[in-house]
Formats: C-alpha cells, sequence, structure tokens
C-alpha cells in the first residue's frame, strides 16, 4: 500500500520539471533580406515556376489559390561522409574482431574477420536534397530554402535553412529577366 504515495509522489516531482519553451521555434539563421521582395508581374505565379524549373527545380506541390509553390532537387554528394563515424569503415578502412576467454576449464584465444568493409552500402550515395517553398502573395514574393544531406544510408546527417542572400538574388534576377517576356501586348 505505501508504493501508491511513493509513486504518485515520483511521478508529480518529474511532471513539476517540464519546462514551457520561451519561444516558437525559428528558422536558424534567419532568411536574408532578399528573400521577401515586391513584384507587379500579373503571371508571377507562373513566371516564378518557369524559373524554379530553369535552375532544375521540380514541383512537388502547388496550390494557386495561396499563392504556394513547393520545389525541390537532389544531387550526389561525391566523398561525402562522416568522419567521425568508424561504423562504416570509414576511419581504418578494416576492422579485425578477436577475444580472450578464460573459464573453468582453461582459456582460448579467438580471432575474426568480422567486420571488413570500405565505405557503405554497393551502388547508394550521400544525397543533397533542396527544398524551396516560395509564396507569391500581396504583390509580394517570399522565397524560403532548406537544405538536407543525406549519408548513403539514408540517414539525416546535415540540415539547414539556406534562404541566403546569394540564392535569393539570383532568383529575383532571374524573374524580373522573365518579367517581360511574361506580359500580353494590349
Amino acid at each position: 500500500m505505501k508504493s501508491i504515495p511513493i509513486s504518485l509522489t515520483c511521478l508529480l516531482t518529474l511532471a513539476g520539471c517540464q519546462a514551457v519553451p520561451d519561444r516558437l521555434p525559428q528558422a536558424e539563421p534567419a532568411p536574408a533580406a532578399a528573400c521577401y521582395f515586391p513584384t507587379s508581374a500579373e503571371g508571377a505565379l507562373k513566371t516564378s515556376v518557369d524559373v524554379l524549373i530553369e535552375e532544375g527545380f521540380t514541383l512537388s506541390s502547388t496550390d494557386t489559390t495561396l499563392g504556394l509553390i513547393s520545389a525541390s532537387r537532389e544531387r550526389a554528394l561525391q566523398g561525402y561522409y562522416d568522419p567521425y563515424d568508424n561504423a562504416y569503415g570509414y576511419g581504418r578502412g578494416m576492422r579485425v574482431f578477436g577475444g580472450l576467454g578464460f573459464g573453468r576449464g582453461g582459456s582460448g584465444v579467438g580471432i575474426g574477420l568480422g567486420g571488413i568493409g570500405f565505405g557503405g552500402g554497393i551502388g547508394q550515395q550521400p544525397v543533397e536534397v533542396e527544398r524551396v517553398s516560395l509564396l507569391v502573395s500581396d504583390a509580394h514574393i517570399r522565397i524560403s530554402r532548406d537544405i538536407r544531406r543525406f549519408d548513403h544510408v539514408g540517414d539525416l546527417r546535415e540540415s539547414y535553412s539556406a534562404s541566403n542572400d546569394d540564392f535569393c538574388r539570383r532568383f529575383q534576377t532571374s524573374f524580373e529577366q522573365r518579367v517581360p517576356a511574361t506580359r500580353t501586348p494590349l
């Protein structure tokens, strides 16, 4: 009977240890100022799609009523590996497993070649996935971009916000060069 009050006390103690975050999650680093720019083009959504396709992106989804475009592109990473992960043979390249045992009946020594390997899976490559979300509303375009890197096994190794000044300025320049071509003559 005494275990119920003790268990209840422990539960209440652990419940009091929960902490509420001091702020909501935010993109780190913050998107560059160039990722939000005004536009007066009538076909801004279609022109944005054309620019993304020209850059090698594949459309993931679009919502024309919201003015939202999601696109991504993928590229293989040659020579990308985690230098701190020796589980796949990156560090030394070859592993030899062995053991030494003592028992009642005597002793024994054993060596086994259990894990000889260089690199990872056959035919699998590390990849980088670049995702872009674009919102066209209120005569403005807002760009959000992130990059994720996966190792040869498919595990996520790096992920970061990449809404930087360089990418957004290149997009804006390509967009503005296409705008006169999309206007229809009166």
